[in-house]
């Protein structure tokens, strides 16, 4: 062994060590696919979101826009945030998302959605809180299709005896 690869060796050392005693419930424990994000998609009724995540600020964008912004009402941002807050790491990752399809109901479910998928990726020991609160549960439920003969999905035509 050279002079080079013993150092090389201490410096890892010191720096796995380093790693171990900062570790928090908001310290990434997952290894991320690209090396920089951790991903999550979520579905609700027709809308789909692509999560992003990664360490940083607190910093949330829906479609390039502020989440109070893109969300007019209150009740979709603190379902939102509350994911969140009950995992202790709001303020401490990014959130990117991008969204498209249904109305902002959906588009509030299908984030919510996401966000947990790619939280559980971002530190698994987070799966049985996410899950316990229904953050990983697909919400199945969609519009039923109108049938042919009526005006609605269950609506029906007046009904005349004569």
């Amino acid at each position: 062994m050279t002079d080079k690869d013993t150092t090389t060796k201490e410096v890892t050392t010191e720096e796995q060590e380093g790693s171990v005693e900062t570790q928090s419930a908001t310290t990434p424990r997952g290894t991320p696919v690209d090396g920089h994000w951790w991903w999550g998609t979520g579905r609700r009724k027709a809308s789909v979101a692509r999560i992003r995540i990664r360490p940083g600020d607190g910093k949330f964008d829906v479609n390039s826009k502020d989440l109070t912004d893109y969300f007019s009402e209150l009740r979709d941002h603190q379902n939102i945030m509350t994911v969140l807050q009950k995992t202790n790491t709001k303020g401490s990752i990014d959130v990117f998302v991008k969204t498209n399809g249904g109305g902002y109901t959906g588009q509030a479910g299908a984030i919510i959605l996401g966000l947990g998928r790619a939280l559980m990726k971002y530190d698994p020991t987070l799966e049985t809180l996410l899950r316990s609160e229904g953050y990983l549960t697909r919400d199945p439920r969609k519009v039923e299709r109108k049938k042919p003969g009526q005006p609605g999905a269950r609506r029906r035509f007046q009904f005349s005896k004569r």
